[in-house]
């Protein structure tokens, strides 16, 4: 999550509230750094979505 990029839309923290949030600032912070593997397609579809680019998905 790149915080800087982040422009405050909201729709991660929406459609994954147990991974993302927003703070008072309306800046998405990450609360799960390691979200459980069967995220993975609803993380793919919010990392799409995001309207600034500011999610970065990578697998280990």
């Amino acid at each position: 999550m790149d915080e800087n990029r982040c422009c405050g839309a909201g729709l991660c923290a929406q459609e994954l509230p147990d991974v993302f949030d927003q703070g008072e600032d309306a800046v998405v912070v990450v609360l799960e750094e390691n979200p459980p593997a069967e995220l993975a397609e609803r993380l793919e579809a919010v990392t799409f979505a995001c309207p600034s680019g500011a999610i970065r998905l990578v697998r280990e």
